[in-house]
């Protein structure tokens, strides 16, 4: 695009479309099927009829575009019995490159005086009467009203066709059409466009001949009336009118000449805040209103409070009929969708799953599930509730109110509700205001006010049944501010101040989020053009570290918003800064953010503070109002050969004149055009940025990535195709994009050895990632769908499956209220009988009683389905669909299931269209083994999202397979631990092995308890293991024991504490059960020690110890997300406890001397007797010795009072966890190697008494002073410690 003089003009071309009278009357075949409306509620095809200039460089003209956008309903036919008012409404042409064009369409209605169209237009009445008499046509249209009704008796349709506000009488009817005059311009000047307009055409309908021709104006808008420099003010004149706009300068918020006012009104604070931040996180937007100017002007006032940050996706605020398969793109988007006298409910969506749902009319909106709260939104609303009153704007309160009364401006500067019968409520002819229809029945058949009418009509004051009812009425809505009056050059200013009020209060909270930004960027080492290159495969910002610098409330949203293109595009342009030009909307917030720290310092606050900027932005948008920086050349007489006035009709302008540029314009090198260049320049993307070669490249690779814009061009057959091929392809390489970005992160340390990045998630992330998983799962699911059913297509698809595989298993008929017909044949097929299960013979044990067994659990996508919809917690069917993606990601059946799904093509076929991406095979299979790629890392997405579900564990205890110890004749009991809490004491029946239990969720299991009453003649019971599983989602536990339970055997724990391994998942049922044995270690004190049993050497101990610590210091220098299990690192195998004991019972004297074991806790216990003696004495003298004596005394006798059950290992589990969490181990132990007891039952050589092995230990103790040790509340159960 090269730069010319043009781009310094106000507007780029003036054009007019309307009906060609060369080509007749044709319908809008774009607008669909509209044959069942009366004649003059159809849509007609509406072409370009003039533009002028005929061609800019800069900005070519798209004939199809301007045609679409500016008529987007095509043309609307009335009689003068219906009301005609002209509307205003702006577009925008997005490019391919992401560049924009904006339009400002007047459209008003115009004589017909062509009889070929009146008489068309007639022929038409006839044919849809003659339709209508027809029993089965009616019977196609029924469900429209009355009139189309069978059962309707002929007399009442034949008087509701014949109404005069619905039938058109080509013999006393005056026929009229839509004409649309617009301006395309390169900035939205949207007042200065919209009181030009109006003022032109009031010009070219007036009653008397202006003084000037039409040209004139048009001329003058075009090639003598220059774009306003930045931060400058420009006035120019139109007709009678003096027109001022002002620009803002280059370091003041872009920009923007829409009524915030208006939107406030329409949708509130609380909606505008749920609007906002689902258009943040980069989801669907869809708008839906009946005012073509409401969904432009809340798709661009939405996007103007994103400063410094702009939607990088499909933006579409008016969508045209012909584009309507664009809903079907799996992208994010924000698209505004018309409606005239349908309703919601009949409004087709392929999927809501993702979707905010705007319904501006009603001021409601539809959010998507899991939205998280802005941060801060509570104290932003308070500040833009302030902002309203200060302004005098009366808004709608609460959000979704549908049901709430509509609340205008004060003074009347909202919008207003008439109807014209071409944008605004839109309802056709036939239904406009049906009460004022009445009132106009009666009054005519008043005599007086006939006579009256006479009267008037002579004089000329009164010439329709129009302007009499408004006579009548005494303009009730005088008040009321329609769409195309022109506003003040006071009420422009103050509009003005009020947006940018509110724009700057957005602007603030962006300011202090990202206030330390920069600190996070990660700026690249290589050349630009490498860089750009290798774009996607690197990271550019440390989102771990930014994260965990916010406050936690904020995480939710923050944590996905860093995600989004939308911040992702900020920083890519925040390093593209070090090499060219800054990005105009980066450079505008870095010099707010060098003024925030000016003032506030660089330290941040969490707490929130209010704007304060606007005022020094408000003083220079009143200071351009005041003081006029240039004043155009006025509209000048222009050599156009004379033709002759006709009132109410736009006449034909003179091409020759308005396509010749005027000589004094052409170009000058000089300084004075520096900036003009410059400032177009910035208008841009960041690809004008470059240079000729690099964009070349840079737009090459913007037309290979995703689907940006619909084109005028898709709207063709062949057009359609290659758009859903590009959503296919763009749905396939987002899928590889983030199942890897998910293996990634996920593998860590391991990934980043193998060279596919770096490691930076964090738990908070991994949620997040995972969400955005469902969300393309139901993005595609939504691509090419038949017909909807459901917020959520992939829901829907697996409850279609669902019922056919149900009908197969019991042959029961399928619901064909729950089915489409297409599927209603395909479940039944030939009968099988059913398969005979197999058996499974149960082992036992030495007394013969039955081991439990553990039946593996059904593989199926019905099963799991099932498991969910058990969930009373979850309401919608996006819910369900989200929860079991989840559940199937942690038991790695989301491809195997996935594919199980798609493998029923005849399902498929029914449900999807041919370019759907589901039908594509070969982007199926690769998609699914993108998905089977994720089975490589464990994921715990379910069981730690749906804490409050109540969750089916089954419990197998695995007595020992000896005749002495495996049954017991006391009570036994279980109580199972989870991060997330524990079941209580659970009894267990005698003589019964098996228990199923359901729990709301435990979390990742932890720990069991396990214990007896110790009652009967042979309570001792010796447990091997036990397993616990997870019925939903398929995760077994071991709980390895090896010991007695019993007084009087092993250590005399009647209740032993358990900590659980997860088994893997690939483990198959039958080892669980076999080849779980007692650990040697633990057999039974009653059985001999044989002397050849070898003994863990001090170098062995040593590392073990070493290591056991080294893996709690790993843990707590984890992301608190990525953390582990402490409990398993302090009392699982090998870990600190049992390393501790190994120290502890190296080296005792006894232990040559006796069979039975000496316990760790019988020389502990003698050391609290040993140091409660000399405190009784009171014959220690150190303050510091005599604090630990103390302490160690204390903590040896609560656990001996509150440790009736538990055995002496259990005891020194329990003292060894409190001295670590208290730190007082390591100051105990050289106090310990001190004492008599230790001299009398050690060795010298052991750790206890030889100094240097002691200071080791104590050496390592001591590196864990620095962390936090806190306990899972199942290790201290019942102790007051």
């Amino acid at each position: 695009m090269t730069t010319s003089p043009g781009g310094s003009r106000f507007a780029d071309y003036f054009v007019i479309c309307g009906l060609d009278i060369s080509s007749g009357l044709e319908p809008d075949q774009l607008s669909g099927d509209n044959l069942h409306c009366l004649p003059l509620d159809r849509p007609y095809k509406s072409k370009v009829l003039a533009h002028f200039p005929e061609n800019v460089s800069w900005n070519p003209f798209d004939k199809d575009a301007v045609g679409m956008l500016s008529l987007p309903k095509g043309l609307t036919f009335r009689t003068h019995n219906q009301k005609r008012e002209p509307r205003f409404h702006t577009f925008i042409i997005t490019r391919e490159d992401g560049s924009r064009t904006f339009g400002a369409a007047y459209t008003f209605f115009e004589e017909v005086t062509n009889r070929q169209i009146c008489a068309a237009m007639k022929t038409l009445h006839s044919m849809h009467l003659a339709e209508l008499s027809n029993d089965q046509s009616r019977a196609l249209y029924s469900h429209l009203g009355s009139v189309y009704d069978p059962s309707t008796p002929r007399p009442l349709r034949k008087n509701h066709l014949e109404d005069p506000e619905k039938f058109y009488n080509i013999d006393s009817d005056t026929l009229y059409v839509t004409k649309c005059i617009c301006l395309i311009t390169q900035f939205p000047f949207v007042t200065a466009c919209k009181t030009f307009l109006s003022l032109v055409q009031k010009a070219a309908s007036a009653k008397h001949s202006p003084v000037l021709p039409v040209e004139s104006y048009v001329f003058n808008i075009l090639y003598e009336v220059p774009l306003p420099p930045p931060g400058r003010s420009m006035k120019f004149t139109c007709w009678d009118r003096s027109i001022v706009c002002q620009r803002p300068g280059l370091n003041e918020l872009p920009l923007f000449e829409y009524s915030m006012q208006e939107m406030f009104s329409l949708l509130g604070v609380e909606n505008v805040m749920l609007i906002f931040t689902s258009m943040q996180l980069e989801n669907q937007i869809l708008l839906y209103s009946s005012d073509y100017q409401r969904l432009m002007l809340v798709a661009e006032g939405i996007s103007a409070l994103m400063f410094p940050f702009t939607w990088q996706h499909v933006y579409v605020p008016i969508l045209p009929a012909s584009l309507l398969h664009f809903l079907d793109a799996p992208v994010p988007f924000i698209m505004g969708i018309h409606h005239g006298n349908q309703d919601r409910s009949q409004l087709q969506l392929p999927s809501e799953a993702n979707m905010c749902f705007v319904d501006i009319d009603e001021g409601s909106v539809e959010i998507p599930e899991e939205l998280p709260v802005f941060p801060h939104k509570q104290e932003i609303m308070e500040e833009l509730t302030a902002v309203l009153k200060r302004y005098g704007v009366v808004y709608k309160c609460g959000s979704n109110g549908g049901k709430k009364l509509f609340q205008k401006v004060k003074e009347g500067s909202g919008s207003q509700d008439e109807d014209s019968g071409m944008s605004s409520n839109d309802e056709s002819a036939s239904t406009s205001v049906p009460s004022i229809l009445n009132k106009m029945e009666i009054l005519k058949q008043s005599d007086a006010l006939a006579r009256i009418r006479a009267i008037v009509n002579k004089v000329g004051v009164i010439t329709t049944s129009e302007d009499f009812h408004d006579a009548v009425e005494g303009k009730k809505r005088k008040g009321v501010k329609k769409a195309t009056d022109i506003p003040s050059e006071d009420e422009t200013v103050k509009e003005l101040k009020f947006c940018n009020n509110i724009r700057e209060v957005f602007l603030n909270r962006f300011l202090h989020m990202f206030a330390c930004y920069e600190e996070f960027v990660i700026q690249p080492t290589q050349s630009m053009d490498m860089w750009i290159s290798s774009r996607e495969l690197m990271q550019n910002y440390d989102k771990a570290a930014f994260l965990s610098d916010q406050p936690e409330t904020h995480l939710p949203f923050l944590s996905r918003f860093i995600e989004t293109q939308i911040f992702t595009t900020l920083i890519d342009n925040k390093i593209m800064s070090q090499w060219e030009e800054p990005d105009p909307y980066l450079r505008v917030f870095e010099t707010r953010l060098k003024v925030l720290k000016e003032k506030m310092g660089e330290a941040r606050t969490p707490t929130y503070c209010s704007c304060t900027s606007y005022m020094e932005t408000e003083s220079l948008i009143e200071k351009r109002g005041a003081h006029i920086d240039h004043i155009s050349l006025v509209p000048h007489d222009l050599e156009i050969q004379p033709r002759l006035h006709r009132p109410g009709f736009f006449p034909d302008l003179d091409g020759n004149v308005l396509n010749k540029q005027p000589a004094v314009q052409r170009p000058k090198r000089g300084d004075g055009a520096k900036w003009r260049r410059k400032d177009r320049s910035l208008q841009h993307s960041e690809h004008l940025q470059l240079n000729s070669d690099q964009r070349e490249k840079y737009m090459q690779e913007a037309r290979a990535k995703s689907v940006r814009q619909p084109k005028i061009s898709e709207m063709t057959q062949q057009g359609m195709v290659a758009a859903n091929w590009k959503f296919v392809e763009t749905l396939l390489k987002e899928s590889k994009t983030k199942t890897k970005r998910m293996l990634v992160e996920k593998m860590g340390q391991e990934a980043v050895d193998l060279g596919h990045g770096e490691m930076t998630i964090t738990g908070v992330e991994e949620n997040t990632i995972i969400a955005s998983l469902c969300d393309l799962l139901e993005r595609i699911w939504s691509h090419g769908l038949q017909t909807k059913k459901g917020k959520s297509a992939l829901w829907s698809h697996l409850l279609s499956y669902q019922e056919i595989e149900e009908c197969n298993d019991t042959s029961k008929p399928i619901d064909p209220n729950f089915l489409t017909p297409d599927i209603s044949t395909l479940a039944l097929e030939a009968e099988t009988p059913p398969s005979t299960p197999t058996k499974r013979h149960k082992r036992k044990n030495s007394r013969g009683l039955e081991v439990p067994t553990l039946s593996p659990l059904p593989v199926a996508v019905t099963f799991d389905m099932r498991n969910v919809q058990k969930m009373s917690e979850i309401k919608t069917d996006v819910g369900y669909a989200r929860a079991w993606v989840r559940l199937a990601l942690e038991k790695k059946l989301l491809s195997k299931h996935l594919k199980e799904l798609m493998s029923d093509t005849d399902l498929c076929r029914s449900l999807y269209k041919r370019y759907a991406f589901l039908r594509c095979e070969d982007e199926r299979e690769q998609f699914l083994c993108h998905l089977l790629s994720l089975n490589a890392v464990d994921y715990s997405c379910f069981t730690n999202t749906f804490t409050q579900t109540k969750i089916p564990y089954r419990i197998m205890i695995f007595p020992s397979r000896k005749l002495q110890g495996s049954s017991t004749s006391a009570n036994p009991w279980i109580c199972l631990a989870g991060q997330l809490g524990d079941t209580g004491v659970l009894q267990i029946g005698k003589h019964s092995l098996e228990l199923l239990i359901e729990h709301k969720n435990l979390g990742i299991l932890t720990t069991l308890r396990i214990g007896h009453d110790n009652s009967g003649m042979m309570p001792r019971w010796m447990v091997e293991h036990v397993l616990v599983r997870n019925e939903i989602t398929a995760h077994t536990y071991k709980f390895p024991c090896g010991r007695w339970l019993g007084r009087g055997v092993d250590d005399g724990s009647t209740e032993r504490l358990l900590v659980g391994e997860p088994v893997p998942h690939t483990t198959d049922s039958d080892d669980l059960v076999t080849t779980c044995s007692t650990p040697p270690k633990s057999r039974s004190p009653i059985m001999p020690r044989k002397a050849s049993e070898s003994k863990l050497q001090i170098p062995v101990i040593q590392q073990m110890l070493g290591d056991s610590v080294n893996n709690i210091v790993k843990h707590f220098y984890k992301p608190e997300k990525e953390r582990g299990s402490l409990t398993f690192l302090l009392c699982g195998e090998l870990g600190l406890v049992s390393c501790l004991d190994s120290v502890f019972q190296f080296g005792f004297k006894s232990s040559r001397l006796f069979r039975n074991r000496l316990y760790t806790w019988d020389y502990l216990e003698k050391s609290h007797i040993h140091f409660a003696g000399l405190l009784h004495e009171g014959s220690v003298k150190s303050e510091l010795k005599r604090a630990a004596y103390m302490s160690f005394c204390s903590v040896i006798t609560r656990i001996n009072d509150a440790s009736q059950n538990v055995g002496k290992d259990g005891k020194f589990q329990l003292f060894t966890c409190l001295g670590l969490r208290d730190h007082f181990l390591e100051r105990w132990l050289p106090f310990l190697a001190e004492s008599s007891v230790t001299l009398t039952m050690y060795e010298e050589n052991s750790f206890m008494r030889e100094p240097s092995l002691l200071n080791f230990v104590v050496h390592l103790l001591d590196s864990l002073r620095d962390f936090k040790i806190n306990l899972e509340a199942s290790l201290v159960k019942g102790l007051d410690l």
